[in-house]
């Protein structure tokens, strides 16, 4: 057998079975790539999305959230229960428990893991919210409707305090910083939001640090006990990485995999997408770690282009950069919250309506161009908002602050 025989029997590996790992198995497929391709997934489970997790099943109204992905249809190997532990590059192999897997081009989407309190681990009714198997084990103990506190105010914190009281569970969210979505949003712009907490009957404490958990209550650091039937912890997410230390792929100080503006990595034919990864972006002029589902499926699609350019696997087409304009959405108290952009750099700040009202956005301008929109049920302004990023015209700031003008309408 010749080695490029062994090379095509190798083919395309993709590890972790998220959003951004079964995009881009799809997408190679739709893209033409009709080698062997292998997709390890650390869970049991059939691949999944997240975000209903939050939602839908944690509040009963779904089972679950799996992919409606034909794999076998596609010709696309599904490893379930396949956790990777190790990388070494100079063999081309990866390492797991059911033994090594050899590849070819090699695609990280490892995705992120839930940060947890220090001395939590153990501690009866303390829950994450990051998997399937942790909204089975949270679903029954919202059903009883406990007091529940809720560690940590940003949106996954607002989303899972929204299910909690919708469930009729007495709610508490405490934040250590003195603002909720602190590391999100100006404080001006999260201000109002913080009243969102009030409006739903869930209490909020900020500037209160836990100093530790027992089964029942929760501590805080300047001697206050909450009662707590359960705990949620939403304190933010860190690249999966860990594994990657030592195997030659560069990791930033945020541990997300440092790829390049064609989302390839320091190793050659390994590649990294979704919430695992970090790209230049020259649109804003730096750095983005982007962990929102929009970016799991914009990703793959770039991913799997340049897989094929690079390999010679497609049609000779040039390898694309990936600069997109990032987005997400949070339903929160009632309320639907859209941003598209990044707001680091913006030199003026607009509002567009009433923040004390049902709909209102922000946009933020930087040498006269958008680079930022949040939309408080004014969907049409993200929309509208995401091209005019893209194509960043300059804009009238007079316009932008009416509401009543479509953003569409506003260029200078």
């Amino acid at each position: 057998m010749s080695e490029q025989t062994e090379h095509n029997q190798r083919g395309v590996v993709i590890v972790g079975a998220g959003m951004a790992g079964v995009q881009t198995a799809v997408a190679l497929r739709e893209q033409g790539f009709a080698g062997p391709l292998t997709l390890l997934g650390a869970e049991p489970h059939q691949p999944y999305d997240r975000p209903p997790l939050s939602k839908a099943v944690l509040l009963g109204k779904a089972e679950d959230s799996a992919f409606d992905v034909d794999f076998e249809g596609l010709g696309i190997e599904l490893r379930l229960g396949t956790e990777v532990t190790g990388l070494r590059a100079a063999d081309r192999e990866l390492d797991t428990e059911a033994g090594p897997v050899p590849y070819e081009v090699l695609v990280l989407a490892t995705g992120a893991e839930p940060l947890t309190l220090p001395g939590t681990e153990g501690v009866p009714g303390v829950h994450l919210l990051r998997t399937l198997d942790d909204a089975a084990r949270l679903r029954p103990v919202l059903a009883a409707a406990p007091s529940t506190v809720v560690v940590g105010a940003g949106w996954i914190g607002a989303e899972f305090a929204t299910a909690a009281r919708e469930a009729g569970c007495a709610v508490t969210v405490v934040e250590a910083a003195d603002r909720v979505l602190a590391g999100a949003l100006p404080a001006e712009v999260a201000e109002p939001m913080a009243r969102w907490y009030e409006e739903a009957g869930a209490g909020l404490i900020t500037g209160a640090k836990v100093a530790g958990i027992e089964e029942g209550r929760v501590l805080l650091a300047d001697g206050r006990a909450l009662p707590a039937g359960a705990v949620v912890v939403g304190i933010g997410a860190r690249p999966a990485t860990g594994w990657l230390a030592g195997t030659g792929v560069e990791l930033g100080p945020d541990g997300s995999v440092t790829a390049d503006a064609y989302l390839r990595t320091s190793l050659p034919g390994v590649y990294a997408v979704g919430d695992c990864a970090s790209f230049p972006s020259g649109r804003y002029g730096k750095r983005l770690l982007v962990h929102h589902w929009d970016n799991a499926l914009q990703g793959p699609r770039t991913v799997a282009a340049n897989i094929l350019a690079d390999t010679g696997a497609g049609a000779a087409e040039p390898a694309r950069v990936y600069d997109p304009v990032p987005y997400f959405w949070s339903e929160q108290f009632g309320r639907f919250v859209q941003y598209a952009g990044h707001h680091g750099g913006a030199d003026t700040l607009l509002w567009r309506g009433d923040p004390a009202g049902p709909a209102w956005s922000v946009c933020w301008l930087r040498g006269g161009a958008l680079v930022a929109v949040l939309a408080v049920g004014r969907p049409r302004d993200v929309a509208q908002g995401r091209r005019l990023i893209e194509t960043a015209v300059p804009l009238d700031p007079a316009k932008v602050s009416d509401p009543a003008t479509p953003l569409k309408s506003a260029s200078a």
